[in-house]
This record gives C-alpha cells, structure tokens and sequence, in this order.
C-alpha cells in the first residue's frame, strides 16, 4: 500500500486510485442518506409534521427511547430541512470519504449520543427531531480524525474545517433560541469519541528500542511529499 507504515499513514485508501474509489462510496452514500431525509420530510409536510410529532425524543418520556435513532432524519418545518442540508452533505461526505464502514458505525455513535443528552438533559416537554446532532457530530470527528490517526493531510482538513466553522460552535452552547442546543453538543461529543473509538490502531512494536534512522526508515516530511504527489499536489 505504499506508506502504510509511514508514520503520518492513516486508515483507509492512500493510493490515488484508492481514495477516488472511497470517495466515490461516501459521495453515494450522502446522497443517499440526503434523498432518504428530503423523502422523509415530503411524507413528514403532508401529514402535517405528525411524524416529527410522534417520533421526536422528549426528556425523560421512556416511550421514545427508541426514536433516538429516528429524529435525526425528521424536522419542523421546510427551513429546517434547507438550513441542515448542506452542512450535513459536506461533513458527512469529509467523515465517510476514508471508509463507509467507520462512517456507518459513527453515524450510529452520534445519534445516540445527541438523543441520550438531549433525553437525560433537556428541560421541560420539549420535543426534538433533526440532522443537526449528526452535523455536530461530523464536524467533531473531521477536526480531530486526523489527529488521532496521526494523518497529515486529514490533520490539515481538520484544522481548515475547524478555522472555517468554528462558529458553529456558537449553537452547541446554553441560551441559543429556538435550537436544540444540547443536541448539538451530544453530537458533537459523540463525533469526538469516535475519532477516538475509530482511530486506526497500529501493532504495538515488541521491541520498544527506538530504531537508528536509516534511507529505508520513513520520515514524516517524505511521507508527506508522497501523500500530496499521490494527491497530485506536487
């Protein structure tokens, strides 16, 4: 696989080829998670958002437990849909791009976080549905994947999403009206445990020795030279 033992080496493709075909996958699988909530949300208008009303988690209410996995693809009303859309296509696109599997498990991780925090934690009979756990939650998991891999160039993604977007944070914090704040961090909690629960796991080395540096051994700055001339970036 070529740099697979370089040290800035992370999960998933890292041939050329290799990275077009994951991001072919997750370019489908978005737009398919995309069609099935703007489907869910043409069924959800003609009847009258009942289905927001009936599946939506409400603190403390035991019954919808099991609608933690259901919200996300609801909403409230047309603008809610529109405002999710977009951010929900690129940071789940960024998050799914190395390897549909993990996105899968990921995706499953937030929900539950974002629906548990709200369903432990929120106040009052308030009713939540909505993408926006699962964009907090992407987001967290693109600005720290790359660290926790120790992968150069999902590292650098990162840290452009994390500069790019850092306001969102604004909305994951008490006193935002009108937004599930808690949601919005639950997601963004479960976005950054599974950086740490995905992470690629390399064989620990039985010989702890540190090896003298030779022409054969990989350095970070040659493995970034071949990442981005893979890229075609040199």
């Amino acid at each position: 696989m070529g740099t697979s033992n370089a040290r800035w080496a992370g999960p998933g493709p890292t041939s050329p080829e290799e990275m077009i075909a994951e991001a072919r996958k997750a370019f489908f699988v978005m737009f398919t998670l995309l069609a099935v909530v703007w489907l869910v949300q043409l069924a959800n208008a003609a009847g009258h958002y009942a289905l927001s009303r009936h599946h939506a988690v409400v603190s403390g209410d035991v019954r919808t437990l099991p609608d933690i996995l259901v919200a996300p693809l609801l909403h409230w009303n047309w603008a809610h849909i529109e405002s999710n859309s977009g951010p929900l296509f690129v940071f789940g696109f960024l998050a799914a791009y190395r390897g549909v599997l993990r996105f899968l498990a990921l995706t499953l991780l937030i929900a539950v976080s974002s629906g548990a925090v709200v369903w432990f934690f929120e106040k009052g009979d308030v009713a939540t549905v909505g993408a926006s756990g699962l964009i907090f939650g992407y987001f967290g998991y693109v600005v720290v994947r790359g660290l926790f891999d120790r992968h150069l160039i999902d590292t650098l993604i990162g840290i452009v999403m994390g500069a790019s977007f850092a306001y969102l944070l604004t909305v994951a914090v008490p006193g935002t009206p009108g937004v599930s704040w808690l949601g919005h961090l639950g997601g963004l909690l479960g976005g950054l445990l599974g950086a740490w629960l995905l992470r690629n796991r390399r064989p620990r080395p039985d010989d702890r020795t540190p090896r003298p540096l030779t022409d054969a051994t990989p350095r970070p700055r040659a493995a970034l030279h071949k990442e981005l001339d893979d890229l075609g970036l040199l």
